[in-house]
Order: C-alpha cells, then sequence, then structure tokens
C-alpha cells in the first residue's frame, strides 16, 4: 500500500453433509440462511435477500452493517449478502449499497443480468483525521471487499449533487469486482466528493461490462477480460488484458498504460447461483487461454450442487473438514475467522475451495493453514490466509518441491482472490506467505501483505517500526517454483526479503504490484550479502523464459530515509526474459538505485511521485 498512511495485519463411510432446510412455515422475503425454506444453512452472517422484500428494509440491513464495518479494519467480523435473481430498487426509490470491510456484495443468478440494482454499490474515501481543516480523506487503507456477478443501473437520487451521476468504487489491495456491469452515468475509482488528498491505490476488474470510467488517483490497477466505453487518465501503472475498449499503450509512460489484446490464461472465479429449479450450485468456470472480454455467454465449465460442498463454519475442526475433503466434497467456507491448527488438505484433482465473505484461516502453533497437493484442476477462491504468533514455514503451498508433477495446462490449478497477512489484526510470522511448486497454477488477483499496519507488533516500546521489524516476521512473500506458472494481479508487499522469487521457466505476469519493506532499521539489516538491500521482483539466476507485463516497485523507508535498495528488479540478462512497462517510484523517504539490473535513474528524494520508467528490459533495438 503506497503512502500517505495512518500510523498503522480413501475414507470410512460417508457422512450426511449437514445442509439442513428449515420447516418454516413461510419463506420471508430475506433472511439468513438456515432460517428460511429452501435456503441452505451458510451461518448467520450470510443473508439472502429476495425481490420482494421491501428496498427499505434491505437498505436498512445493509447500512447497519456498514456502519459496523466501515472502520473495522482489522476487525474479526464478515458478512456476505447475497441477492436472488430479480430487480432490487426503482427509479424513485433506489436502493444505495456502500460497502465496508471484509462484506461481500454478489448475485444469486447464473448470469450477472439476473440481479438488478436500481441505485448504487459504492465505496467511499475513510476520512482519517481528526482536525475538520485537514480531515485525511483517503481510500489507501480501503482493503477486504468483494461485488460479484449483478448489474447496477446507477441511480443517484437522494444524493449530494456531486455524487449522483457516478458509482464511486475508490479501493485500493484485496478487493476485486467481477461479473458485474454498470449502466448509466460514470464508474469513479476514486471518491473526488470528499476532501482531499482522495488518495486511491490498487484494485482489480475481471469478467464486467463497463460505462465511461475515471481512473483518477488510482496508483495501480488490472482490468481483463471486461469491456470498458472508455477509461480516463493513469497515475503510474495501469494494465489492461483481453479489455475491448483498452486504451492504446503505444505512448508509454505518457500515460503509463500496458495494453494485451488477450489474456494469455484465464479463469473466471467460482460463483453460486440459484438455478431455475431454485436449487442451489456452484458454478466453475473452464479455463481459457488467449481471450478478450466478458465470458458470460460461455457454456464451458461445470455446475456442482451445493450438496456436493461441505458447508464449514467457524470452530469447525480440521479434523471435520479434512474428513468431509477425504470423502470426496468439496469445500464452502461460510464467512468468519477459522484458527487452522493442522493443515487443511486439498488432495483430490478438481475440489473447489470457495469462500464466502472473505472467510478468513488464521495459522495456529506454526501450521501452514492450506496444503494443496501437485494435482491439476484445484480451485481455491475467496479466501484470506493470516500467520499467526508462530511462524508458519509457508501458509499456502501449492505442490512440493520435487513432487510427481500431476499439472494439466488446459485445466491449472487456481486461486482467485487469494489473500494473505503477515501481520495487522496480530503479530504474524512465516518464512513464505504464497508458494507454488506446481507446474501449470494460475494465480488469478492476490495481494500478499507483510503489514505495515495493525493493532500489535507495530507500535511497540520506544522504537515504533523498529520493533516490527523483530515482531512482525516475514522473510518471502511469493515464490513460484513451478513451470508454466501466470499471475494475473500479483500485488506484493513489505516481505523482509525478496517480496517474489520466481524460479519456474515460462512464467508470466500481468500486472506486479510491490512496495518494499517501510521498516529496516538500518541498511545492515536490508543487505542481500554485499547487495544493498532486495528486488522487489527477482527472477532465478537459471530461468531462461519469463514474461512481466506492467510492473511496479515504490519505495517509502520510513523508518530510515537513508536505505538504498539497488534495484527494483533482478532478472537473468538472458534474451527469453522479457520485462516490459516496469517503473519505480519513491514515495519520500529511501532509495531504489535503478529500476532493473544497474538500468534506469535511481528513485531517490528529488523525484517524489515522479516514477522511473523502463520501458522494455533488454531494451528493443
Amino acid at each position: 500500500m503506497t503512502r500517505p498512511r495512518p500510523t498503522r495485519s480413501a475414507a470410512a463411510a460417508a457422512l450426511t453433509l449437514g445442509l439442513a432446510l428449515s420447516l418454516a412455515p413461510a419463506l420471508p422475503a430475506s433472511a439468513h440462511t438456515g432460517g428460511a425454506a429452501g435456503v441452505p444453512n451458510l451461518g448467520p452472517n450470510v443473508t439472502v435477500f429476495d425481490p420482494g422484500t421491501p428496498v427499505s428494509e434491505i437498505q436498512a440491513t445493509l447500512d447497519a452493517t456498514y456502519a459496523k464495518q466501515v472502520d473495522n479494519e482489522m476487525g474479526t467480523a464478515r458478512y456476505a449478502y447475497l441477492f436472488k435473481p430479480g430487480t432490487y430498487g426503482t427509479a424513485e426509490k433506489p436502493l444505495q449499497i456502500k460497502v465496508g470491510y471484509y462484506t461481500e456484495i454478489a448475485g444469486l443468478g447464473a448470469n450477472p443480468g439476473d440481479v438488478v440494482i436500481n441505485g448504487k454499490v459504492e465505496a467511499y474515501n475513510r476520512c482519517l483525521g481528526s482536525d475538520p481543516a485537514n480531515p485525511n480523506c483517503i481510500a489507501l487503507v480501503n482493503f477486504w471487499r468483494t461485488l460479484s456477478n449483478l448489474t447496477v443501473n446507477i441511480n443517484g437520487t437522494g444524493q449530494d449533487g456531486c455524487r449522483q451521476t457516478a458509482n464511486f468504487w475508490a479501493v485500493s489491495q484485496a478487493v476485486s469486482l467481477r461479473r458485474t456491469q454498470f449502466n448509466g452515468g460514470t464508474l469513479s475509482l476514486m471518491d473526488y466528493c470528499t476532501a482531499g488528498p482522495q488518495y486511491a491505490s490498487g484494485g482489480f476488474i475481471a469478467d464486467s461490462k463497463l460505462p465511461a470510467t475515471t481512473n483518477g488517483s488510482q496508483q495501480q490497477w488490472l482490468t481483463r477480460n471486461s469491456e470498458v466505453a472508455s477509461w480516463s487518465n493513469a497515475v503510474w501503472n495501469q494494465v489492461f488484458a483481453g479489455v475491448t475498449g483498452a486504451p492504446d499503450d503505444s505512448a508509454f509512460p505518457n500515460p503509463p498504460y500496458t495494453t494485451l489484446p488477450t489474456t494469455p490464461v484465464s479463469r473466471e472465479k467460482p460463483f453460486l447461483f440459484v438455478d431455475a429449479k431454485g436449487k442451489y450450485q456452484v458454478r466453475v468456470p473452464a479455463a481459457k487461454r488467449n481471450t478478450a472480454g466478458s465470458s458470460w455467454d460461455d457454456k464451458s465449465g461445470r455446475s456442482i450442487p451445493l450438496s456436493d460442498f461441505y458447508v464449514a463454519k467457524p470452530g469447525d475442526s480440521v479434523a471435520k473438514i479434512n474428513l468431509q475433503l477425504a470423502l470426496g466434497k468439496n469445500l464452502l467456507l461460510t464467512p468468519g475467522v477459522y484458527d487452522i491448527a493442522q493443515s487443511i488438505h486439498v488432495f483430490r484433482p478438481n475440489t473447489v475451495v470457495l469462500g464466502l465473505g472473505h472467510a478468513t484461516l488464521t495459522a495456529v502453533n506454526g501450521s501452514i493453514p492450506l496444503d494443496v497437493a501437485d494435482v491439476p484442476g484445484v480451485i481455491v477462491a475467496g479466501v484470506t490466509i493470516d500467520a499467526g504468533a508462530k511462524e508458519s514455514p509457508v501458509l499456502l503451498r501449492v505442490g512440493r518441491q520435487h513432487g510427481f508433477g500431476y499439472s494439466s495446462a488446459s485445466n491449472p490449478t487456481t486461486l482467485n482472490d487469494v489473500y494473505f497477512r503477515v501481520g495487522g489484526p496480530h503479530i504474524g510470522k512465516t518464512n513464505i506467505a504464497l508458494e507454488v511448486n506446481s507446474d501449470d497454477v494460475l494465480i488469478d488477483h492476490t495481494w500478499v501483505w507483510r503489514g505495515d499496519h495493525g493493532v500489535e507488533g507495530f507500535t511497540n516500546g520506544v522504537n515504533g517500526d523498529t520493533d516490527r521489524w523483530r515482531t512482525n516476521t516475514g522473510r518471502y512473500g511469493a515464490v513460484v517454483n513451478g513451470d508454466d506458472v501466470t499471475a494475473t494481479g500479483l500485488f506484493v508487499e513489505h516481505f523482509q526479503k525478496y517480496n517474489t522469487v520466481w524460479n519456474g521457466e515460462r512464467g508470466t505476469t500481468v500486472l506486479y504490484q510491490n512496495e518494499l519493506p517501510y521498516d529496516p532499521p538500518t541498511q545492515a539489516d536490508w543487505m542481500n550479502g554485499k547487495v544493498q538491500g532486495y528486488a522487489g521482483y527477482k527472477v532465478g539466476s537459471k530461468v531462461k523464459k519469463h514474461q512481466l507485463y506492467g510492473g511496479g516497485v515504490y519505495v517509502f523507508n520510513q523508518n530510515n530515509p537513508s536505505i538504498h535498495t539497488a534495484n527494483g528488479f533482478e532478472v537473468p540478462s538472458t534474451p527469453g526474459v522479457k520485462l516490459k512497462h516496469i517503473m519505480t517510484v519513491n514515495l519520500s523517504a529511501g532509495i531504489v538505485d535503478h529500476v532493473v539490473n544497474g538500468v534506469g535513474e535511481a528513485a531517490d528524494t528529488t523525484k517524489v511521485g515522479q516514477p522511473v520508467f523502463v520501458t522494455n528490459y533488454p531494451a528493443v533495438p
């Protein structure tokens, strides 16, 4: 996240699944799941709305949750609000939804047009300052929220004049917008209606249809496999892959657009829907190659009845979850925080692990919370994984090094919207956050974050950030050892050695965003042997082929502004390793001496906020 910041984490006989349907005498228009006929028990923090619900009732419910979650950045509450097919709100009485932390808003249609919101679905700046003259209204910490699978007819009736015509989605990392269509007005990725500075930093859109879109202050963004009427301006690092209507990038870096006509590998995120018979299913899209535009008319993939899932709730033991996986179930994690003292083992090909409402797995006693075998077709989606107070070797492992290598290019294991935290809500420790050893894996939007602010372990004692460096520890963010791995939207920040290490052959990254750690106490703490610091993106020295499209490494050595980092990117000098449209930028403290391998000017304090770009590495003759 970028500055400015507030001060800142083969088994026995089959078991019954336990999706007990209530025999309530009447179906209310909206209900917490498990309390209405025909609605599966998805736990107390999932609410299903029916189009017969009065708009005022829906509005009051969502407003109450927003009031609780708007500032609950490091809290444990998790919510999912699901809308059955139908229309919600009218021109005269629109439904205007504001989305706070750990809140998922999603339609239950088979197609995004099956659920229509007349109104808005928005995220605004948080005003973090106590001084009315300097309220510090920003979106830099607007993390962890989800919007998907619906259509929004933008209607600002009743809002102030500034907000009436645009749907504001002022967000930063760990926020996804998928399978959504906006009609009328504009989509603004910044909130320009509050007092300044109105900064925003990072986000992700996939498989959507967008109106005229204002990027505004968004520093980095990935839009893929979508349609956009128009796109205005850019700040540092804007990437488009397979987007109809995407801006041309021939003038890079003015503006700093990176545009790929197609996405090399894609697989849309699984989603819950209600079929024509009122039964709940999970749609699992197929993987595709070299695609553009939305996938809504694509009939490939499969639908899995919810009865084929074990629906887990916080407090369920890992032993129970693992037994259900061994008995052939998929896994649905309902909203909440799960303490994981031993690994959840996903070992069958094509298993789906789907989280609702930012379901969070927290490592206990140094566990590896999620361990995926070296098999094809596994999908992990919508899950957040936290480090615990005792160091874990890794938080999510995909395959084992020197494993059997059972993978499939046409059916890649896929991670959609999987987020990692080392610190923030509590002290966290890990050696590696995400380790990918399998071949043919797709990482489709992840934020791998060692916390730069949070509740504990950040301002202990008189040394402040020095204490954080010693207590909130994470050496490596993402380590990719498998071959033919693709990442679309790889956000990795603040780790104490290499943020990303890519050792596998034929890897591809489409948008990389990194911020180096804020908190090394001294240069001696930030040394890689005799080299000053660790690059934000490292490609292994033996790699022969690798591609990166649109990468940024930012420096803000807040704890010691004199610290140097030799290079933002470090790669082998070989023709098969190609980096396109990369940059470093100084956020007012510390120095990155070069962009890549000694090429590019220093990002120092004479260029605060001014990116140093390298268009191609190696240079194109």
